[in-house]
């Protein structure tokens, strides 16, 4: 069967189309940001560094209420509003000049990526049958690498170029990007919001099946940070790997992500699918943490295909998990709440990406390849965990056992819970 990297035409076309737009703007924002913010701005970098900690703090405290209103207030319109806010935010980058100022623009930036986040998988969700989500959700992650690729090229001619000028203009274009995007996500037809009803605190704190299963995935989610700095610095300081290698991986997952998330995710359309892509994954991850140990203390010939073996392993293994985890957070958030839940399983990579950096140093670079073992099988016990805090969320019953692969009505899994 034929697989398409294109998404059908309608909503489904428009909502990738807007996740172009935005991460051609992120990816030249990411590569470039750094120096921006210490050569123009003139902030030191620890200062940068506290910065976007406090602000990727906030963001994950807001994700949640944010999500709560998409579903409240009707999650286009919330999204269109904070697409908004975020290209405000990122023009703000544009004139700030000082620390506090800097933070405060930081913090807007990262609250309203967290709501946004979670109002587009709210806005998803409405839009398209369960059937074809974990489907969409793959395609999407395509087009977001294939922006991020993007962008990074653009972002890597202006630091080739070196001025103030080039610097502007990368913010500037990422600025724009999400006012196009605001502009595509309101030719999607609108989605209603839920309906109110008590309680009305947020449901999703309550639900420890869905907060257990969230601190699991932020477990695999430690492959994160695993490609941006665990991997770069285990490759110069443990392998004697040159270092362009660094470079040849990032764009070896990129590519392999675009290509193949969509068929890997094919396959994927319920919670027993998903449980077991994500501990045949967790296999595959485990493998990979044990080939790139090996790539320490060898002629750098050798390191460098080791390490691509092991880059293979861990992209295959990143494609698993995610497709596996998208299906288990829609599957598992009961209805009308599933901005709100959305927002809550999306602060799993704000700490991912902000314990990870602390966890991966001191696991790959001072352990070394007992690091690795401990990682691989850190992520293999947290997938096969999946299994019963899947089964507690949507139980099975044993006469009709396709029963469990439907998420329970709120009053149910209240009661489990």
């Amino acid at each position: 069967m034929k697989v398409s990297l294109v998404p059908p035409p309608g909503p489904q076309r428009v909502l990738s189309l807007a996740q172009l737009t935005n991460s051609v703007g992120d990816g030249a924002y990411y590569v470039t940001s750094a120096l921006y913010f210490t050569h123009v701005v003139g902030l030191a970098p620890a200062r940068v560094g506290l910065g976007l900690t406090v602000a990727w703090a906030v963001g994950s405290l807001v994700g949640v209420p944010l999500g709560r209103v998409a579903d409240r207030r009707g999650p286009r319109g919330t999204a269109v509003v904070l697409a908004l806010v975020t290209g405000l935010a990122v023009a703000a980058f544009l004139v700030v000049r000082g620390f506090v100022p800097f933070v405060a623009a930081a913090c807007a930036y990262a609250a309203a990526q967290s709501g946004l986040a979670a109002a587009r998988q709210a806005l998803l969700a409405g839009l398209v049958s369960a059937a074809e989500r974990t489907g969409l959700l793959a395609h999407l992650q395509s087009t977001l690498n294939a922006g991020l690729a993007v962008g990074a090229g653009l972002g890597g001619l202006a630091l080739h170029a070196g001025t103030r000028a080039a610097y502007l203009g990368v913010f500037a274009l990422d600025a724009a990007s999400f006012l196009l995007c605001a502009g595509l996500l309101l030719r999607v037809p609108p989605v209603p919001p839920a309906a109110r009803h008590a309680p009305t605190r947020l449901a999703v704190l309550r639900d420890r099946p869905y907060v257990v299963m969230t601190l699991l995935n932020t477990v695999l989610l430690l492959r994160m940070p695993l490609l941006s700095l665990g991997l770069p610095l285990w490759i110069t300081e443990r392998t004697g790997a040159p270092d362009w290698v660094v470079s040849a991986l990032f764009v070896l997952n990129t590519g392999a992500v675009m290509l193949f998330q969509v068929r890997t995710a094919r396959g994927i359309t319920s919670l027993a699918s998903a449980t077991r892509a994500v501990r045949r994954a967790s296999w595959v991850m485990l493998a990979a943490c044990a080939v790139f140990a090996l790539s320490a203390r060898v002629p750098a010939q050798v390191a460098v295909a080791v390490l691509v073996a092991g880059a293979l392993l861990q992209v295959v293994a990143e494609m698993g998990q995610s497709a596996g985890a998208w299906q288990l957070s829609f599957d598992l958030a009961p209805a009308g709440h599933t901005g709100e839940y959305q927002g809550f399983f999306g602060t799993g990579v704000t700490v991912a990406r902000t314990l990870g950096p602390l966890v991966l140093t001191s696991l790959l670079v001072q352990w070394g390849t007992p690091g690795w073992l401990l990682l691989g099988g850190a992520t293999a016990a947290a997938s096969y965990a999946m299994g019963p805090v899947t089964r507690r969320a949507a139980p099975v019953d044993d006469a009709n056992p396709g029963a469990g692969l439907a998420t329970p009505p709120p009053a149910v899994r209240r009661a489990a819970t």
